[in-house]
């Protein structure tokens, strides 16, 4: 009995140090003096994500009814497909406000254009009313009646002149005249192209919340225990999945050290840490993946395209092995996550629907590609 004691204390006394140890890690991570780089694991190799506790084993399903892993799979695509439809709604919603800034730059163009032809029309009646003050007569009549011929032909110079400058002018309210119709032109593209985007983002948006509606539907009609199983079928498929792209040594030659600016942008992200997956959202209650990424480097000083697919086409891209501190992993073939990397081969995301602003192991989902914001 007094051994069974002692090895109840001793087991006790391991789990509170586990725990404590959990908890300064935690603490140290979201510590607005972050040392970004050094503070997430041993010194040494990275180190690899606990290994989920086995469950008790999943009661029988009844006849023709769907496994808990089949449910989770299905729930994933869906969020997998919504995620996709989110970063194609906020791309559509990106394009139409560069659009609308284009319709106002030619606004200005319009109205600038207008009071140019109006200086243009004025400066050709004062043109016309001089040539009708001087009798509009021809040139060999004006040399006879003129009593100095020398003066005759300084005036006929000047005339020529302006008659130059005469010509000049109605080319220019010509060219003028051409540029607006060009706006006009241009305006109407413009517009075209912002009806049809927003057509995409309404077909957009009915896809995104018809995908998180059915995923929900399935989530809800689960019981309590099945969605504490579902959570940890999650984690299992990530543990296996960052073990193994540990395993190929993917981490191996990984010793950047961030920068000034994407300490910045990992204490921010890391700050969220706990903040809900709202779709479309930017802060400061709930994110989006890449609405997390962008207000991450935002913070840092640094302003990023909003979207996922817009942070991959138009960053810097770096290889893994030389990934430091605030980039930013694209993850699945579509562009369609992002989350940014912190250290030791974790990164911080918000993940989906249904989830908050966490942590996770770098090759936990399929990396696409790894961008630098602060090249």
């Amino acid at each position: 009995m007094g051994t069974a004691k002692r090895v109840s204390r001793a087991s006790s006394r391991r789990q509170g140090v586990s725990a404590l140890t959990l908890l300064c890690a935690m603490a140290i991570l979201t510590a607005p003096g972050l040392a970004v780089g050094s503070a997430y694991a041993a010194p040494g190799a990275p180190s690899a994500p606990t290994a989920p506790v086995d469950p008790a084993p999943p009661a029988a399903a009844a006849p023709g009814a769907k496994s808990l892993e089949q449910v989770h799979k299905e729930i994933e695509d869906l969020y997998r497909q919504a995620g996709s439809a989110t970063d194609a709604y906020n791309l559509a919603e990106s394009e139409t406000k560069a659009q609308s800034e284009r319709i106002v730059e030619i606004a200005k163009l319009v109205v600038a254009g207008q009071d140019r032809i109006a200086g243009l029309k004025d400066r050709a009646g004062a043109a016309a009313r001089a040539q009708y003050r001087s009798g509009g007569l021809p040139p060999g009549a004006a040399l006879a009646l003129s009593d100095s011929p020398s003066a005759f032909l300084d005036g006929a110079g000047r005339l020529r002149q302006g008659e130059k400058a005469t010509t000049d002018l109605l080319s220019e309210l010509n060219r003028t005249q051409t540029d607006l119709e060009r706006y006009a032109k241009d305006a109407g593209a413009i517009w075209q192209k912002m009806e049809e985007n927003r057509v995409k983002k309404e077909a957009a948006k009915k896809e995104i919340e018809d995908k998180i509606k059915a995923a929900e539907a399935l989530e809800n009609r689960l019981a309590a225990e099945e969605k504490a199983r579902l959570l940890q079928l999650e984690q299992e498929a990530q543990y296996r999945a960052q073990t193994a792209w540990l395993s190929t040594g993917a981490m191996k030659d990984v010793k950047g050290s961030a920068t000034d600016a994407g300490k910045r942008a990992v204490q921010f992200a890391t700050a969220q840490m706990g903040k809900p997956y709202v779709w479309g959202a930017v802060g400061p209650d709930s994110f989006d993946c890449s609405g997390l990424t962008s207000k991450a480097w935002l913070a840092a000083g640094r302003g990023i395209p909003r979207t996922s697919q817009e942070q991959l086409r138009l960053l810097p891209k770096v290889a893994v092995k030389d990934m430091r501190p605030g980039d930013l992993i694209i993850y699945f073939d579509d562009a369609s996550h992002v989350g940014m990397y912190v250290g030791d081969g974790a990164m911080v995301h918000a993940p989906r629907p249904g989830r908050n602003v966490t942590m996770a192991g770098v090759g936990s989902m399929p990396i696409k590609a790894v961008v630098r914001p602060d090249a």
